[in-house]
């Protein structure tokens, strides 16, 4: 959460000429609700279940740079997919970082509390494991502009051998 993740796919799949989808933006087109809705009214796990839908399905797309939510990565069916669907890019940013690009963000229903820095915290520890586990490439975004981050990207993939 905040690391970065629409900023820099959009302009990713503008150098690489591909297709940019966001899968929240696209859960809230086929629900026709906003994320904070989605949850208020179905919880956290109507949502997840959405999602889940959602990433299997653009998965199965090529030509495609996706950007998930954060969460997307809890549930081994959507970490399954991403690896099945391609190169996985894990945006890495600091809690402090997340804190301070998500503080005036009213559409981050699991941010809606007293001490929102403990919840990216606690997020962060068991997020990032998972992350790991499924990044062909990680790549800090803290302090960087999002066309440095790209360029850091478009290195590393060049790097990597055809999947």
């Amino acid at each position: 959460m905040g690391a970065g993740k629409s900023t820099i796919g959009r302009l990713l799949a503008k150098e690489l000429r591909l297709l940019f989808k966001d899968s929240d933006k696209e859960i809230e087109q086929r629900s026709g609700a906003d994320i904070p809705w989605i949850f208020d009214v179905e919880g956290e796990q109507g949502f997840r279940e959405r999602e889940r839908a959602v990433i299997a399905d653009l998965c199965e797309l090529d030509g495609l740079v996706l950007a998930t939510g954060g969460g997307a990565v809890l549930h081994p069916d959507n970490r399954a997919a991403l690896r099945r669907g391609g190169r996985v890019v894990y945006l890495y940013a600091s809690v402090e970082q997340q804190l301070d690009r998500t503080s005036r963000d009213r559409n981050r229903p699991l941010l809606r509390t007293a001490d929102p820095g403990k919840v990216l915290a606690d997020l962060l520890a068991i997020r990032d494991p998972l992350y790991r586990e499924i990044a062909d490439v990680i790549v800090q975004t803290d302090e960087r502009p999002p066309r440095l981050v790209v360029q850091e990207i478009l290195e590393c993939l060049e790097e990597l051998s055809p999947r």
